[in-house]
C-alpha cells in the first residue's frame, strides 16, 4: 500500500469514527441532540467517493459499529448479578445490529446504479426510513436507534411529530445532513457559498421551530383530569424472593399504594411483573382477595404489570407456540396487565404483544421449538406467548360513589392505552390504540435488569415521543426507575429517581383529539417502503435483462 493509499485509509476509518461517534454521544442521556444534524456528514464525505457494494457496506458497518457501542452498550447489563446470557446478548447485539445499517446503503448502491450518485444520495434518506421501519415488523425487532428518538430533549424542534411522527423526524435529520454534505463540498471545490441549499437548510431547521413554539405557546391543558399514582418499589428483578412470598411483595405495595390514594389517587399503578407469580393461575385465590379487598376498601382503581397464564380448552383452536402440561392441558403464559376495578371481580387483562427478541420470546421458536430449550434465562422469562389484541382498558367511574368526578369529567369511563416496556417505542403500535380511542397512555415497565446505565435514560425519553406523537398525557410506571408523567408536549412533570423506593401522584389531563399522525402513522414508512421496493425490482430487472441482452 503506497503512502496516499494509507493516508487515505486513515482518513476514511477516522471519518467513519468521527461520524459513529456523533450519533451516539447525540441520543440521551448525553445533552447533545443537535450533533445529529451534522453526524452524517463525514460518512457521506467517503460515501460517494466508495464504488463497489463491498467498499460501501464495510464502511457503512464501520461506522454504525461506533453508533451501536456508543448507544446499546447497555443492553449486557455488565452488574455482578447480570443473566450470563443477557451479556452475551448484548455483545451480539452490538455486533448484529450495524448488519442493519446495510440496508439503506445498499439501496444507495443500486440507485447509484441505476440513476446516478446524485439521485442515490438525495434518496438515501428514504432508503434509511425504511430500514427503521422494516426493522419494526420481524420477529428480531430492536428499532431502538430510529434516529428520531435522538432528538427528545430538543423539545421544541419534535412538536411536528404530531403531523410526521418519529419517522418524519429522522427524515428531517437526513435531509439536513445531505444537504449541509453538498453545500461544504460545493464551498470546497468552488469557494461559494451554496445559496438555494443553504437555504434549504435553513428552511429544514426553521419551519419545524416556528411550529414547535406556536404549538407550545397555544397549549391549553385538558380540563378533564383524574389523579394517578405510580408506585416504584425499587425490587431488585433477579433476586424478588429474596423480598419475602407473594404476600409479603403484595404488603409493600398496599403500604406504597395507601400514600398514594392519601394524596387523592384515584387510579393506582403498579409496575411491570408486580409480582413474579401468575397471580389469576387458580392457586393465588388468596393474594387476589387481598388485592379486591384493598381497591373495595379505598374505593380505587388497579392497574398493575402481573405474569398471566391462560389455560386452553381443547375444543378451542391451539395457538403456534402453546405449551403442555403433563396431564396434556394446553396453556400460553404472558407478560400482561391487568386492570383491577373496585366494587367488581373482573379483572381485564391485556397481554404483551411486542416481545423483547430473545429476552422475553426466542424469534421463530413457534415454529422451529427446540431454539426455545437451547436459549434461556435462569429467571426464566425467555418463553413468553406473544398476545394478539390490542385493547383499551376501560374505567368505568360511573361505578364509583364518586359522584362529584363523574360530573367533573363529563362522561362515564376512561380508557387507557397500557403497554408493557419496549411495547413503547413502536409509534405506529401506540397510534392503534389511540385510534380506538384511549384518554391517555400507560408504560409499566422493569428497566432495573440494567443498572444505572443509558439504557432507562433513552426508554424514558423515547415515551416522550409517544405523547407528542399523540397528543395524550403517559404515566411512566418503573420496578426501579424511572417513574414520570409526561405532559403532550413531551415535557416530564414530574418524575423519580433509579434504585429508589419511591411514589409519585399527579393529575393526568384526559384527551380525545386525534392528531393528523395518529390518524396516518403508515403513511410516510409505506411511501418510502414503496419507493424502496421500486428500487430493488428495477436494479434486478436491469440486471436480468442486461444479462440476457449480453448472452
Amino acid at each position: 500500500m503506497t503512502l496516499h493509499k494509507k493516508a487515505e485509509r486513515k482518513k476514511r476509518l477516522l471519518y467513519g469514527l468521527i461520524s459513529g461517534v456523533l450519533l451516539g454521544i447525540s441520543f440521551p442521556p448525553n445533552p447533545l441532540p443537535y450533533f445529529l444534524f451534522i453526524a452524517l456528514v463525514p460518512y457521506l464525505f467517503i460515501l460517494e467517493k466508495r464504488d463497489s457494494l463491498a467498499e460501501i457496506n464495510r464502511f457503512t458497518y464501520y461506522t454504525a459499529f461506533f453508533f451501536c457501542l456508543i448507544s446499546l452498550y447497555w443492553v449486557g447489563s455488565w452488574t455482578t448479578e447480570a443473566d450470563p446470557f443477557l451479556m452475551i446478548s448484548g455483545v451480539l447485539l452490538v455486533f448484529f445490529n450495524p448488519i442493519l445499517f446495510l440496508i439503506p446503503s445498499t439501496l444507495y448502491y443500486f440507485t447509484k446504479k441505476l440513476l446516478g450518485k446524485d439521485i442515490a444520495l438525495f434518496t438515501l434518506p428514504l432508503f434509511w426510513v425504511t430500514y427503521e421501519f422494516a426493522y419494526t415488523i420481524t420477529d428480531f425487532r430492536f428499532p431502538w436507534l430510529t434516529l428520531g428518538n435522538g432528538l427528545s430533549y430538543f423539545k421544541t424542534y419534535i412538536q411536528i411529530a404530531d403531523k410526521i411522527g418519529v419517522y418524519g423526524i429522522s427524515i428531517l435529520i437526513l435531509y439536513v445532513n445531505v444537504l449541509l454534505y453538498k453545500g461544504i463540498k460545493h464551498y470546497f471545490e468552488t469557494k461559494k457559498i451554496p445559496i438555494l441549499t443553504s437555504l434549504i437548510v435553513i428552511l429544514l431547521i426553521i419551519i419545524p421551530l416556528i411550529y414547535g413554539i406556536i404549538k407550545i405557546s397555544n397549549y391549553t391543558d385538558s380540563t378533564d383530569k383524574i389523579k394517578v399514582g405510580l408506585i416504584q418499589p425499587n425490587f431488585n428483578p433477579v433476586k424478588r424472593f429474596e423480598i419475602g412470598t407473594a404476600q409479603d411483595q403484595l404488603n409493600i405495595y398496599f403500604e406504597l399504594s395507601e400514600r398514594a390514594i392519601a394524596q387523592g389517587a384515584e387510579i393506582v399503578v403498579w409496575p411491570e411483573t408486580a409480582v413474579p407469580i401468575y397471580l389469576l393461575s387458580g392457586g393465588y385465590d388468596y393474594e387476589v382477595q387481598l388485592i379486591h379487598q384493598f381497591i373495595d376498601s379505598n374505593n380505587v382503581f388497579l392497574l398493575t404489570g402481573m405474569p398471566d397464564i391462560l389455560y386452553l380448552d381443547e375444543r378451542e383452536e391451539i395457538p403456534i407456540g402453546a405449551k403442555t402440561m403433563s396431564d396434556g392441558t394446553f396453556y400460553t403464559t404472558h407478560n400482561s396487565i391487568l386492570l383491577f376495578t373496585p366494587h367488581s371481580k373482573e379483572v381485564q387483562r391485556y397481554q404483551k404483544m411486542l416481545l423483547v427478541p430473545f429476552g422475553e420470546h426466542v424469534p421463530l421458536v413457534e415454529y422451529i421449538p427446540f431454539l426455545g430449550d437451547l436459549i434461556k434465562w435462569n429467571v426464566g422469562i425467555s418463553s413468553w406467548n406473544v398476545g394478539k389484541n390490542i385493547v383499551n382498558f376501560k374505567l368505568d367511574i360511573k361505578n364509583k360513589s364518586d359522584v362529584d368526578k363523574l360530573n367533573k369529567i363529563g362522561k362515564d369511563n376512561i380508557k387507557i392505552n397500557a403497554v408493557v416496556c419496549i411495547e413503547s417505542i413502536y409509534p405506529d403500535f401506540i397510534a392503534q390504540f389511540i385510534q380506538k380511542g384511549a384518554d391517555f397512555i400507560a408504560i409499566v415497565t422493569n428497566d432495573s435488569w440494567y443498572s444505572n446505565s443509558s439504557g432507562p435514560y433513552q426508554h424514558k425519553e423515547f415515551a416522550t415521543l409517544r405523547a407528542i406523537e399523540n397528543h395524550r398525557y403517559v404515566v411512566r410506571c418503573a420496578l426501579g426507575g424511572i417513574s414520570c408523567i409526561i405532559n403532550p408536549l413531551g415535557e416530564v412533570l414530574a418524575d423519580t429517581k433509579m434504585f429508589t423506593r419511591d411514589v409519585l401522584v399527579g393529575e393526568v389531563g384526559l384527551e380525545t383529539e386525534l392528531t393528523f399522525y395518529t390518524e396516518n402513522p403508515l403513511l410516510i414508512p409505506i411511501l418510502v417502503s414503496i419507493y424502496s421496493v421500486w428500487i430493488i425490482g428495477m436494479f434486478f430487472i436491469i440486471k436480468i435483462k442486461n444479462k440476457f441482452a449480453k448472452n
